[in-house]
């Protein structure tokens, strides 16, 4: 197995900001963000400023620096500036409610919450019970000596209640442009990050000093073959662990140019942006594809300007996805598998070696294996339980003794997901652990049914979850979002039934379909079916007749459409 050697002593910031200054990269673009330009220089700079601001406060080693920004520069200032000081980065989903950030504030013991002034409302009536100092960004000063009469004065006034408010370019001003990298081990903690919660409270997987040096190394670099010339752009955000990667320390680490997008990564703001700044290497996830599929039929495009290379991870992506975007736009995805706890995609396809359908094969540096429910590792074309072992792995997971030991198993970490691997070493979803049901003794994997309705011209997207008939037998449920100009008819609901029988095992077609206008997803894609699950719960028992005005599910995280 590939290994990487490194120093005992390392801090991340020193690897990922600092090391470009020796290297000749000052004037050269870091970041592009709408029409800001931030070099190299003004990186190293910032990422000093906010690690200098950390120690003039007392912040000391480990202490949390809790962040709840949008894609953006000062996302990157506040990441590799607490990590520089010695302190835990500790992103956060920009997505939830004011009891999620609570949850979060005081789980993790944040010391400092740096925020967007577009997301104080989003704080509003938190305690925070250890929080100290909260620094905002943009909009009008907000410290304790400036007017207070701007939009967001009543919620600066709750957090001034809590802790020392002030404004993030007077505390940048007044810190000094150079700083010492703190003298970390390389297995020190750098930064958390939480679970998207598909079950239950959101876990905090710790992350250490090297664990992004060698996701970068066997991914980027060794995998994708990413290069300095690339300028990269993500779809996918930087609070989770793939937008993390993709957005900001893949390029960063060989002195490339990243593309960040504040605001929603609707259709039309990823064409806008694809367009403006000619990204050679775009990631994404499969809901997103399929949006922009979706519009570039609408509108007629057929390209991608300079993109060289896509990356998709998140969910499975679909081979008619694949193999429309690659009809349309002549450039191939990339489809690979990751996870918080990993990190990064540790199984992935090659450029110029994709196997449409399929998640790839193992990332060079990391192993695998398919074990049963005894724990024997099974033989090919068997579905079983994959475990992967690497050096990206989380030390395990904040205050959750139960959960690590129900996930890391010593070098192993289990990650609930259901695969099979062929004799050519090519990994096959088949579902997370709780996904799978069985049909008249026969077992149903909702991928498989979402695949095969995802090939109908009118079908968007589709959840897929077993309900009772009304003999109380399990059968599939479909929820399926419709393209624009089509409806959601008894009529249409037997031809996509139809098409699932003429298409795969006739007992796996849906026994109900549930026209709906989103799909509730986790913040990296991820459909929850347990929600799906819940309405299916809450409808009487399935009728063969075809559901026009159902319930519409909440939707979280990346937009559909």
């Amino acid at each position: 197995m590939l290994s990487l050697e490194l120093p005992e002593r390392l801090n991340a910031a020193s690897v990922f900001v600092d090391a470009h200054m020796a290297a000749g990269r000052e004037s050269k673009a870091a970041i592009l963000c709408g029409d800001r330009v931030i070099t190299y220089r003004d990186l190293y700079e910032n990422v000093n400023r906010f690690g200098n601001a950390l120690l003039q406060r007392d912040v000391r080693m480990e202490e949390r620096v809790a962040m709840l920004l949008p894609d953006s520069p000062e996302f990157a200032f506040a990441f590799y500036g607490a990590m520089k000081a010695g302190a835990v980065a500790v992103p956060l989903n920009t997505n939830l409610k004011p009891d999620d950030y609570e949850y979060f504030l005081n789980d993790s013991r944040a010391r400092v919450l740096v925020t967007d002034a577009g997301m104080v409302r989003q704080l509003a009536g938190i305690r925070a019970r250890y929080l100290k100092h909260v620094f905002v960004c943009g909009g009008p000063a907000v410290d304790a000596t400036a007017p207070t009469g701007d939009a967001n004065a009543a919620e600066v006034a709750a957090l001034q209640a809590t802790a020392e408010v002030a404004s993030w370019e007077r505390v940048l001003g007044d810190a000094s442009p150079e700083l010492q990298a703190a003298d970390t081990s390389k297995d020190d903690m750098a930064f958390w990050l939480y679970s998207s919660g598909t079950t239950g409270r959101p876990k905090g997987a710790i992350h250490l000093h090297h664990d992004m040096q060698i996701a970068a190394d066997l991914y980027a670099q060794a995998t994708l073959r990413l290069k300095e010339d690339d300028v990269s752009f993500s779809v996918a955000k930087l609070f989770f662990a793939y937008g993390l990667g993709n957005g900001l320390y893949f390029p960063l680490r060989l002195g490339g140019t990243t593309v960040m997008l504040s605001g929603r990564p609707t259709p039309e703001a990823v064409f806008a942006a694809l367009d403006q700044h000619q990204p050679t290497v775009f990631y994404s996830v499969p809901t997103s594809y399929l949006a922009l599929l979706h519009l570039a039929e609408k509108t007629g495009r057929t390209s991608l300007g300079r993109v060289r290379m896509c990356v998709s991870a998140g969910e499975p992506l679909p081979k008619h996805v694949y193999e429309t975007w690659l009809e349309r736009f002549g450039v191939e995805i990339i489809d690979g598998i990751g996870s918080t706890e990993i990190l990064h995609i540790f199984i992935s396809n090659r450029p110029g070696r994709v196997v449409a359908g399929s998640t790839g094969q193992v990332v060079p540096g990391y192993e695998a294996k398919i074990v049963d429910d005894h724990g024997q590792e099974v033989p090919p074309r068997h579905v079983g339980m994959l475990y992967i072992k690497g050096d990206s792995i989380a030390s395990g997971y904040w205050n959750k003794h139960e959960e690590t030991k129900h996930t890391y198993h010593g070098h192993w970490i289990n990650t609930h997901d259901k695969f099979l691997v062929d004799e050519d070493g090519y990994f096959w979803y088949a579902g997370r652990t709780d996904d799978m049901f069985k049909v008249s003794g026969q077992a149903v994997w909702p991928t498989d049914v979402e695949g095969v309705l995802l090939q109908h011209p009118a079908v968007m997207e589709s959840g897929v979850v077993g309900g009772a008939d009304p003999e109380g037998l399990v059968k599939p449920v479909a929820f399926v979002v419709l393209k624009e100009g089509f409806a959601g008819t008894p009529e249409l609901t037997r031809e996509l039934q139809n098409f699932v029988k003429s298409q795969t095992a006739p007992y796996k077609y849906p026994r109900a379909v549930v026209y709906v206008d989103t799909l509730p997803k986790t913040a990296t894609g991820k459909i929850q079916r347990f929600k799906l699950r819940e309405l299916v719960g809450r409808l009487t028992p399935l009728h063969p007749q075809a559901r026009e005005t159902p319930p519409t599910p909440p939707s979280e995280g990346m937009p559909s459409t």
